[in-house]
């Protein structure tokens, strides 16, 4: 599809958004490393082997139930380094701000933003701060990069995905995107929705540890799980079976998604990943999620199929079939 102008659905994680980078962005900028498309470009230095990524957080509301833009700019960035097998070290963080953005606002997301690097045990080295015109902006936007190291002995890519291999994810979907629609349109129909922005770097180390055969790993953020998925199998030619009634999803989220005509299959989240790694692996790894406070409700949700052009099939739990695509449309603008 040809678009003379971005829309705001080129930033949803969707088809849009693969379209825009791959016919703009990666014939410009060509190199085997951006080519892999993977949450973070891994390469070697010396004898060390390095991840590297950069975000840019533009979400609306700036606060929201169970975060701000801050948390977020730290998580995202911590787990994007995480799921490429890299031990998060180092953060930069850009701030763009509006004038007439509140100090009191502003400092209460510096506090939050130190606190969750505190917890991820990272540091944020360097930074930038440019103030625009009032209207020119929406309050504050934040661009952040990190660097980690990694010393997981296998490669994380989808490259490696194997038929046979079962699917993980560490727990509940849609919470993130739920909790941003309810403070976004204050909607008065739940009170107890909050976004499961976490920083999951001790949870993946612990998989690593529990299994040297991870094969893939994929931070399940914008267009949610359903995208994830649908990109995956694309990129791998592979054909991904999943079961709806293995999907965790809170009934709350549930709820809010059934009155607004939303799936919590393409909800955006920012606490949740995905693994693929053989089946005979898949206990000692869900055990070792189970151990930790941001994989309680952590499921098997599917398996790998056979060699194809990219399809992912869901068992819906009424016993029907159903195609999972990437979404062409924006669900929710401005999610992180």
């Amino acid at each position: 599809m040809k678009y003379d102008k971005i829309l705001l659905e080129h930033g949803a994680g969707g088809l849009l958004s693969s379209e825009l980078i791959a016919c703009h962005f990666l014939p410009s900028f060509q190199n085997p490393y951006l080519e892999r498309l993977e949450d973070s470009a891994v390469f070697t230095a010396g004898n060390c082997k390095f991840c590297f990524t950069t975000d840019s957080y533009v979400v609306s509301p700036v606060f929201f139930p169970g975060g701000n833009i801050g948390s977020l700019a730290v998580h995202g960035t911590v787990n994007d380094l995480s799921v490429c097998g890299g031990k998060p070290l180092y953060m930069s963080c850009g701030f763009i701000l509006e004038e007439g953005f509140e100090f009191e606002s502003l400092d209460m997301i510096i506090k939050t933003m130190a606190q969750a690097a505190a917890e991820a045990n990272v540091k944020i080295v360097t930074g930038d701060t440019k103030v625009v015109a009032r209207g020119a902006a929406d309050g504050i936007f934040i661009n952040t990069s990190g660097i980690g190291l990694v010393e997981y002995p296998g490669t994380l890519s989808v490259e490696n995905i194997q038929p046979g291999d079962v699917i993980i994810v560490n727990g509940t979907v849609g919470d993130h995107g739920a909790a941003i629609i309810q403070a976004r349109e204050n909607l008065s129909i739940t009170s107890d929705i909050l976004s499961d922005s976490a920083p999951l770097n001790d949870l993946i180390m612990g998989i690593l540890t529990a299994s040297p055969n991870v094969h893939c790993m994929r931070d399940a953020t914008r267009g949610g799980l359903g995208a994830i998925l649908a990109e995956i199998a694309k990129s791998a030619q592979v054909r991904i079976d999943i079961d709806e009634r293995s999907i965790p999803v809170r009934d709350n989220v549930r709820g809010i998604c059934e009155i607004l005509g939303f799936d919590p299959l393409f909800l955006a989240n920012e606490g949740k990943m995905v693994a693929f790694c053989p089946e005979s692996d898949a206990q000692a790894i869900l055990a070792a999620l189970c151990r930790h406070k941001y994989g309680l409700n952590a499921a098997v949700i599917g398996r790998v199929g056979k060699a194809s052009q990219g399809q992912v099939v869901m068992k819906t739990s009424i016993g029907g079939e159903r195609m999972i695509d990437l979404p062409v449309g924006e669900l929710v603008p401005r999610i992180c």
